[in-house]
C-alpha cells in the first residue's frame, strides 16, 4: 500500500451479516487507510441486482385476494398449490412425486432443513456431513445432540465432480451412520457432483439403509452446459430413505417470500408437518401463492439469469486468480465461490472483519463451513457486476498488507 498507518482498533464490537454471530475482541492492528469503493456484501444475493422473478407479486396479490381460504391452509401447504409444485419438481427431477404424501412447503429452504433433521436425527445418532458445506449443516446437527461425522471433499483438487471421498462415506456408513446431509450444488464451493458420485452415493445409502438428505437449492442455475444428476431419479435408492430440499429463494430471488418445499420418503413428511404444526403452523398463506410462477417464468428468462451470473463469475475468477496466492475452482452452479487464500499474519475471521472495515467489503470465513477451512472464504456473487469486480480489486489491496 502507498499510506501505511497503524491504526488500534476493537473489531468485536459489530458483527456483519453472514457472519453467523462470530465474536472476537481482541485488538487487531489495521494496516493502511480505507480503500474507497461501493461497499458490497458477499455474504447474500443482492435481490436489487437481481430482481426477483417475474409474476411473483402477481401471485401474492392473488393469493391476498383469496382471502382466508389461502391464509390458512392445510400444515403441510395449499392442497391446490401442491399438487401444482408436485407436477412440476417431478418434471424437473425424473421422480414421482405424489402431492398428498410426499411433498410438503415450508418457511424457506431452511426451514425445510430443521424440520427435516429435527424429523430424522436423534439424540447421539451419527449423522455425516460433507466439508465444507452449508454452515447450518453442522450446527443443527448439534443442536439434536447428534454426532457429527465429517466426510472430506477434496473440491480443488477435481476438475469433474466434486471430489467427494467415497471410501471415507462407505466407512462411515459402516461405523454406525444413520443419515447422510449434503448439497448438491454445493454450499460453498459452487460445484457439482458427477454422476458417478451421486449413483454411488444412491447405491451406498441403500447398501447400509442410510437416510439422505440432499439440498438442491442451486440446482436450476446450471453454467457451462454441465450436467446434473438428481439423487431423486435413482432407481437404486428406496425413496423412503430420500428427502429432496429445493426453493425459489435464490436463483429465481424470492427469498422474501420465505418459500421452500421438501418432497420425498412420506415417513419423514409426515413428521416435518407434525413438526411445523408446532413451530410455525404453515408456510406463510398468501406466500403460497407465488410458488405459482415458480418453473414458469416468462421464456428465456432463466437463460438469460445465468448468462449474466455466469459473466460476473468469469470475471471474479480472472481478477482473484492475479492475486498472488488465491486458488479458486470456478463455480459450475448456484452463485458461490469458495477462495483460499494466501498465507497471512491474521486469522480468516480477523481477515474477514478488516475487509469489511478497511474496504467496506463483506464476506463470510470459511470457517462456518468447517473447522479446518481457516484459510477460505465464501463470496456470493449475485451482484451489480462492476461492484462486484471492483470488491475483488479492493480484496486484493487488503491482502497485500497482510500477507506473511
Amino acid at each position: 500500500m502507498d499510506s501505511v498507518e497503524k491504526k488500534f482498533l476493537k473489531l468485536g464490537a459489530e458483527n456483519a451479516p453472514g457472519q453467523e454471530g462470530q465474536q472476537n475482541n481482541d485488538v487487531i492492528s489495521l494496516i493502511g487507510d480505507k480503500i474507497p469503493g461501493r461497499p458490497v456484501d458477499f455474504s447474500h444475493g443482492d435481490v436489487d441486482a437481481f430482481q426477483p422473478a417475474p409474476g411473483a407479486l402477481d401471485n401474492f396479490v392473488e393469493g391476498v385476494q383469496i382471502g382466508g381460504k389461502q391464509a390458512y391452509t392445510e400444515y403441510r401447504g395449499s392442497k391446490e398449490i401442491r399438487e401444482i409444485t408436485a407436477g412440476k419438481l417431478a418434471a424437473f427431477t425424473a421422480s414421482k412425486v405424489d402431492p398428498e404424501r410426499n411433498l410438503i412447503i415450508t418457511p424457506g429452504t431452511q426451514g425445510a432443513l430443521f424440520l427435516a433433521m429435527g424429523s430424522a436425527i436423534s439424540r447421539n445418532d451419527k449423522v455425516a456431513i460433507v466439508a465444507p458445506d452449508y454452515f447450518a449443516n453442522r450446527k443443527l446437527v448439534e443442536f439434536f445432540e447428534g454426532e457429527v461425522v465429517y466426510i472430506s471433499m477434496d473440491y480443488l483438487n477435481f476438475t469433474s465432480g466434486a471430489g467427494l471421498d467415497l471410501r471415507q462415506l462407505e466407512e462411515a456408513f459402516k461405523s454406525g451412520v444413520k443419515l447422510f446431509l449434503f448439497s448438491n450444488p454445493n454450499n460453498p464451493a459452487g460445484v457439482i457432483y458427477s454422476p458417478d458420485e451421486i449413483r454411488e452415493i444412491a447405491r451406498l445409502a441403500q447398501d447400509y439403509d442410510v437416510q439422505v438428505i440432499v439440498d438442491q437449492l442451486y440446482s436450476r442455475q446450471v453454467f457451462d452446459g454441465h450436467s446434473y444428476t438428481h439423487l431423486a431419479a435413482q432407481n437404486i435408492l428406496n425413496p423412503e430413505n430420500l428427502i429432496t430440499i429445493m426453493g425459489p429463494s435464490k436463483t429465481e430471488s424470492l427469498s422474501g417470500y420465505r418459500l421452500g418445499v421438501a418432497f420425498g420418503s412420506s415417513k419423514i413428511i409426515n413428521r416435518m408437518e407434525k413438526l411445523q404444526a408446532i413451530v410455525s403452523l404453515r408456510a406463510g398463506g398468501y406466500n403460497q401463492a407465488v410458488l405459482k410462477s415458480w418453473f414458469h417464468e416468462p421464456e428465456g428468462w432463466m437463460a438469460q439469469r445465468i448468462v449474466q451470473h455466469q459473466a460476473i463469475r468469469d470475471d471474479l475468477v480472472t481478477k482473484l486468480r492475479l492475486i498472488q496466492g488465491f486458488q479458486v475452482r470456478a463455480t459450475e452452479a448456484g452463485s458461490y465461490l469458495f477462495p483460499k487464500v494466501p498465507e497471512l499474519t491474521v486469522t480468516i475471521e480477523e481477515f474477514v472483519k478488516i475487509l469489511r472495515i478497511q474496504a467496506g467489503v463483506i464476506v463470510t470465513p470459511g470457517t462456518e463451513f468447517g473447522p479446518a477451512f481457516t484459510d477460505s472464504f465464501r463470496m456470493n456473487f449475485s451482484q451489480d457486476h462492476s461492484a462486484a469486480v471492483d470488491a475483488i480489486e479492493r480484496i486484493g489491496k487488503v491482502v497485500e498488507g497482510y500477507r506473511k
